[in-house]
């Protein structure tokens, strides 16, 4: 089964050479942190790399790194590719605050990879380096994929001691587990620093036996379309309060999703298993496992309700002559459209004249 990496370069700066992290030399012959990781991964049995980049560095960054890659795997029948991250890809109905910089975190990066992933893939950062084992148990879980099993994610943990830096502070995913080892939670956490007693941030100690994540992840391609939605909820609920600085992060979304109501999500599938529109089945991959499907009477909604839609729309505008029917159409869209951008952005105009009639009264 093809399998890709996908490469988070997004952040290295526009100019290349000496104080970009990302292509400071750490091997003998000039090799740089993506070079051990590509290597790694091919040799674990990827065979499609996609960089995550911006448009202006695209050039850049070929020089120094891509086009050599591209060489190399060439020959090896690997596939190179590219996906570009950029500050205005947000969602429909939404516009970038003015005064904002830069692009909106992980997770807008490997949304960028939309279209271009059609295979299941590992996502890891471009100056983190891994270790050989983990691309090989990343690439074995993700050769068990099944389109009949989208949300079979995995998180590559790594000893916090061991990802410690001398020269600073760093930032891990703190994660929770339960005890068949299946990842529950992970905390993002910022300001992590060696200590004498082993790792602290913001004064409180942290166990440096935690598993952390370092944003290396077993994905799957219906997973992008996953993140696709939890991008609008973000710009309709986090954005608004941080416009300038707010970031949709991969751990911090998939933090999200393993603390999904569980007990909500439970009784309103059993609600519908006995309305009849979901049926159980055994999983072809693990029969202890049942999957939930649609069921022949769920599937008749999507036209009925279209059809039931377009035959209530035609009543309404049969008394009315064409011109008028396409000019309250037209206004009807207007009005749609200025509500949906209004709501997104948070009601800032509603907010503002509200506000300004409190002030008046006072």
């Amino acid at each position: 089964m093809k399998t890709a990496l996908v490469i988070m370069a997004a952040g290295i700066g526009s100019r290349f050479g000496g104080g970009i992290k990302q292509l400071a030399a750490v091997g003998p012959n000039g090799e740089i942190i993506m070079d051990y990781s590509i290597h790694d991964a091919i040799e674990a049995g990827f065979d499609k790399i996609v960089f995550i980049i911006r448009h202006d560095i695209e050039e850049a960054f070929k020089e120094a790194i891509g086009d050599r890659i591209e060489k190399i795997c060439a020959g090896l029948g690997v596939e190179i590719d590219y996906a570009f991250q950029a500050l205005e890809n947000v969602p429909e109905g939404f516009s970038v605050p003015e005064g904002r910089s830069k692009p909106w975190g992980t997770g807008q990066a490997v949304l960028a990879c939309k279209g271009i992933i059609k295979e299941p893939f590992a996502v890891i950062n471009a100056d983190d380096y891994y270790g050989k084992e983990a691309f090989v148990q990343l690439h074995s879980f993700l050769q068990g994929y099944t389109p009949a099993e989208p949300g079979k994610l995995s998180m590559a943990g790594f000893v916090l001691k061991n990802t410690l830096s001398d020269n600073g502070a760093v930032t891990r995913g703190i994660c929770q587990m339960n005890d068949q080892h299946y990842l529950t939670g992970v905390l993002e956490t910022s300001g992590i620093e060696k200590t004498a007693e082993g790792a602290a941030a913001g004064g409180k100690t942290i166990d440096v036996e935690s598993l952390v994540s370092m944003n290396m992840w077993g994905l799957t391609p219906e997973f992008v379309d996953l993140l696709d939605a939890g991008f609008v909820e973000f710009f309709e609920k986090a954005a608004p309060a941080n416009p300038l600085k707010a970031e949709y992060l991969l751990p911090i979304y998939i933090d999200e999703l393993l603390h999904a109501d569980k007990a909500a999500i439970a009784r309103r599938t059993k609600n519908l298993e006995a309305k009849g529109y979901l049926v159980r089945k055994a999983s072809p991959n693990d029969r202890r496992s049942q999957l939930l499907y649609p069921t022949e009477k769920a599937e008749s909604l999507k036209s009925s309700k279209a059809e039931i839609e377009a035959e209530f729309y035609e009543y309404l505008t049969s008394a009315l002559p064409a011109d008028e029917a396409a000019a309250f159409a037209a206004t009807l869209h207007k009005l749609y459209t200025a509500s949906k951008t209004e709501s997104r952005a948070g009601f800032p105009h509603f907010k503002q004249a509200t506000e300004g009639e409190a002030e008046h009264a006072e």
